[in-house]
């Protein structure tokens, strides 16, 4: 394992984060924040409680996700995506380092940025409303394998990309929807029987409900199906990382 190579990526990566920190980090929590205020407020009003949980509480593992997923899947994206506009792709493909090697320096680097602005949105959620984590432990399990594993889609969805118009389609027009539909405001179980149902085949539900679980110790499904939810889609990803690879799929011309 060429540990310099993952080294020399990850650091490139975070000083262009540190470079932008205002697009990176403070934006996110801004329109966080957004919501905190919308939905806490003008709905929270409404809505007293969601499962014995104060509704202004009960959204700020969702908000989390909601930014952790699009930030993940955004940062590793553009990471890969941008040596490849520029043509500096086939310098690193040349260089002594492997594809794991490679696949690990970006998605470690687009986790972490992802990871620090889940925890400022956390910090942030304290001051709209009180919260009680009642697992600690696997919410950070749940944070971190959620950054990993949606940087993988990212990084596939980069190498896909044949423009910035394609780097943006996912994120927006896929995986925003599903989180909004999977549970990131409200219960699964508010809704009618069919389409609790048809909610359960998004994949989003599953982190949702776990990461949930963590903090309040409620979830609209077996927190078993969350863990297994996150390590199906890592073992998919990864495949395809590693096909890739193999084939030269859009990384030769």
């Amino acid at each position: 394992m060429n540990l310099t190579a993952i080294r020399a990526i990850y650091v490139f990566e975070m000083s262009r984060t540190f470079r932008t920190l205002v697009q990176s980090v403070v934006s996110p929590v801004l329109s966080t924040s957004l919501y905190f205020v919308v939905f806490g407020a003008a709905i929270g009003s409404r809505i007293e409680t969601v499962e014995g949980v104060s509704y202004g509480a009960f959204i700020v593992p969702g908000l989390i996700m909601l930014s952790v997923l699009v930030q993940s899947v955004s940062n590793a994206s553009f990471g890969i995506y941008f040596p490849k506009f520029i043509g500096t792709i086939y310098e690193l493909l040349s260089a002594p380092a492997s594809f794991v090697e490679i696949t690990a320096g970006y998605v470690l680097a687009a986790a972490t940025k992802s990871l620090m602005i889940g925890l400022v949105i956390l910090g942030t959620a304290y001051v709209f409303v009180d919260i009680t984590i009642l697992h600690p432990v696997w919410m950070l399990t749940f944070l971190v394998t959620t950054c990993l594993s949606f940087s993988l889609l990212g990084f596939i969805i980069g190498i896909w990309a044949g423009n910035f118009e394609q780097l943006q389609l996912v994120p927006l027009l896929i995986v925003t929807p599903l989180v909004f539909l999977g549970g990131s405001f409200y219960s699964i179980t508010m809704l009618p029987p069919v389409w609790q149902t048809i909610t359960l085949f998004n994949p989003v539900v599953y982190l949702v409900s776990g990461f949930r679980w963590s903090f309040f110790g409620t979830s609209d499904v077996s927190i078993g199906y969350s863990i297994g939810a996150i390590a199906l889609f890592t073992i998919v990803c990864l495949l395809i990382i590693g096909w890739i690879f193999k084939t030269g799929y859009r990384l030769r011309k």
